[in-house]
């Protein structure tokens, strides 16, 4: 399944933008869940996150690692996660487009998941995926506009 997800950060530049997604402590506030978000290598995250949306309810443990990174243009977020509701293994291409008015952050997604997130279909799946992107995105700018 492909996820395309687009977010308009108004008055806010690719660099200071950058800056703000790359915090692990900025992540472990903004991530809908998160109850951890710890670095463990290199690019290299361990995070644990509850999600009850609709039929998909609880904890995913997941490997989180940035590759491909091209500041503050574009990186490579790969997830691979694993909870009751089954797995989730996605390759995320985050990019970063600003202009005079801010910047446009594009998530554009491959997934694959198992378990009981793959029987209830993946319209389902997305729709969550989807909603889970735009509570992260307005919390992101919320805690950008702050710093």
């Amino acid at each position: 399944m492909e996820i395309n997800y687009a977010y308009k950060f108004k008055g806010l530049s690719s660099k200071e933008l950058w800056d703000v997604i790359q915090d692990p402590d900025v992540l472990k506030e903004v991530l809908p869940g998160c109850k951890k978000f710890e670095k463990v290598g290199d690019e290299q995250y361990e995070a644990i996150m509850g999600i009850n949306m609709g039929p998909i309810k609880g904890e995913f443990t997941a490997d989180v690692e940035q590759v491909d990174k091209n500041e503050p243009e574009s990186y490579r977020l790969l997830v691979k996660a694993k909870g009751k509701p089954g797995e989730i293994n996605a390759d995320a291409k985050m990019t970063f487009i600003g202009d005079d008015e801010g910047t446009e952050l594009t998530c554009v997604a491959a997934i694959e998941v198992t378990g009981l997130m793959a029987t209830i279909g993946q319209r389902m799946v997305g729709g969550v995926a989807k909603t889970i992107l735009k509570r992260f995105m307005k919390d992101i700018e919320k805690e950008a506009k702050n710093a």
